[in-house]
C-alpha cells in the first residue's frame, strides 16, 4: 500500500500510467478504494496518474483537529514533493476543484495546466451547495435530498415517471461500504468543515497559468453562474459547459476527452 509522509501527515496514494504527471485531486468523501475510479479511466491511458485519499478520508491520516483549505493545498504539494515532482499538470473535481484552486494560488510554480471540474471559487464568486447545512441527514434521507440538486433534472416528477431508475440512483448514493471505520465520520465532517470556508476569490486574477473550467448545465452543487464567475476571474480561461449535472464526467463521455486534450497543449512542460 502506497503510502507517504507529508506536510505532517500519512497519505494514501496510487500511481498509474505514462506519460506527463498529472495530480487528480478527488472531491467530498473522495476514497481510492471505492472502484471503478479515475485510476481506471482515460486519464490512466494517457498520463502518468497520481490520485490520493486526502486528509480525513480513505486510507490516509485522519488528525481530529479542525482542517483548513490551506491544509489540503499543502498536502497536495508536499505528495508532490515526496515524489520528486517540481511540477504537473493538475485535475481537481468539486471539493477537489477548491484544493486545487488553492494549491495555484499558495504555490502557483507547482501546476503547469489545471482543470476545474464542477466547482466554485467561494466568496463573492458563489459558493458550492453547503454540505454543512445537511450534516444531520445520513442515508437515504441524505441522497434524497441532494439526487435533485445534483442533477437539477432529477425531481420529483422525474422520480415519479422513473421509480425503478430513482430506487437504484438512491441505492447507490446511500450505500457506503466503509462505514463505522474508526475516524471515518469525524474525518468527513472535518472535510465539510473546512470546504465552509473555502474563499480564494480575489486571489483568483494573479493566477497565470492555463485554466480550464468544466461543469454540467443541470448541477446544482456547483450551478453554472458560479463557472461563469470563476471565468470571469481566471484571466484567458476556457469554460465548457456539458450534458450532465455534478456528475457529469460520468454523463457526458464528451467531457473527460476534452479534458484530455486541453492538458495534452502543456505536456511537454510536465513531462517526466
Amino acid at each position: 500500500m502506497p503510502r507517504i509522509y507529508a506536510n505532517g501527515l500519512d497519505i494514501h496514494y496510487e500511481r498509474t500510467g505514462e506519460g506527463p504527471r498529472l495530480l487528480f485531486i478527488s472531491g467530498t468523501g473522495g476514497d481510492l478504494r471505492v472502484r471503478p475510479n479515475m485510476l481506471d479511466g482515460p486519464f490512466a491511458k494517457t498520463f502518468d496518474l497520481v490520485a490520493y485519499d486526502q486528509r480525513g478520508l480513505g486510507q490516509s491520516g485522519k488528525p481530529d483537529k479542525p482542517y483548513s483549505m490551506a491544509d489540503y493545498a499543502d498536502d497536495a504539494a508536499g505528495l508532490m514533493d515526496a515524489l520528486g515532482w517540481d511540477d504537473a499538470l493538475v485535475v481537481g473535481v468539486s471539493f477537489g476543484g477548491m484544493v486545487a484552486q488553492n494549491l495555484v494560488v499558495r504555490h502557483p510554480s507547482r501546476v503547469r495546466r489545471l482543470v476545474l471540474a464542477c466547482t466554485s471559487a467561494g466568496g463573492l464568486g458563489g459558493a458550492s451547495y453547503p454540505f454543512h447545512n445537511i450534516d444531520h441527514l445520513k442515508g437515504e434521507a441524505r441522497a434524497r435530498h441532494l439526487l435533485p440538486i445534483n442533477d437539477i433534472r432529477l425531481d420529483e416528477a422525474w422520480a415519479k415517471a422513473h421509480p425503478e431508475r430513482y430506487a437504484e440512483a438512491i441505492a447507490q448514493a446511500s450505500h457506503d461500504p466503509f462505514a463505522g471505520e474508526p475516524g471515518r465520520e469525524m474525518g468527513a465532517r472535518r472535510q465539510i468543515e473546512a470546504r465552509a470556508g473555502h474563499d480564494v476569490w480575489s486571489a483568483l486574477p494573479a493566477v497565470r497559468v492555463p485554466v480550464m473550467i468544466a461543469a454540467g448545465r443541470f448541477d446544482g452543487i456547483a450551478p453554472p453562474q458560479s463557472q461563469l464567475n470563476l471565468a470571469l476571474a481566471l484571466r484567458g480561461s476556457v469554460l465548457r459547459f456539458f450534458e450532465g449535472g455534478h456528475m457529469f464526467m460520468l454523463q457526458d463521455r464528451s467531457s473527460v476527452p476534452a479534458m484530455i486534450a486541453f492538458l495534452l497543449d502543456g505536456a511537454d512542460s510536465a513531462s517526466t
